[in-house]
C-alpha cells in the first residue's frame, strides 16, 4: 500500500506542476514574423493573439493580398511557436509519458 501512496503523491505533484505551468503559459508571450520582420505578431502560449505590428512600408493599397498573406504568416508563426513552447513546458513535467487526455 505504501507504493500506492507514493504514486498518488507523485500524481498530485504532477497535477500541481501542470496547473502552475499552464497558468504561466497564459502569461508567456512569443513573437512570430513574416516578410523579414515587416509584419510581427505576438501571441500568448494559451493560443491568444496579443498584437500585430505592421511596418508602414509594406502597406500598399494596390496589393492588399500580399499584406493579408504577411499578417497570416506572422500570426501562424507566432501561434506555432506558442504551441511548441506549451508542448516543451508540459513535456518537462510529463517526462515524455503518454497520458490519455493530456495531449497538447
Amino acid at each position: 500500500m505504501a507504493g500506492l501512496g507514493k504514486l498518488l503523491k507523485q500524481a498530485q505533484k504532477m497535477q500541481e506542476d501542470m496547473q502552475r505551468i499552464q497558468e504561466e503559459l497564459t502569461r508567456r508571450e512569443v513573437e512570430g514574423s513574416a516578410g523579414g520582420g515587416a509584419v510581427k505578431a505576438v501571441a500568448k502560449c494559451d493560443g491568444s493573439v496579443v498584437s500585430i505590428k505592421i511596418d508602414p512600408k509594406v502597406v500598399d493599397p494596390k496589393d492588399v493580398e500580399m499584406l493579408e498573406d504577411l499578417v497570416l504568416g506572422a500570426v501562424t508563426n507566432a501561434l506555432h511557436t506558442a504551441k511548441k513552447t506549451q508542448e516543451t513546458e508540459m513535456g518537462k513535467i510529463t517526462a515524455g509519458m503518454n497520458i490519455p487526455g493530456l495531449g497538447m
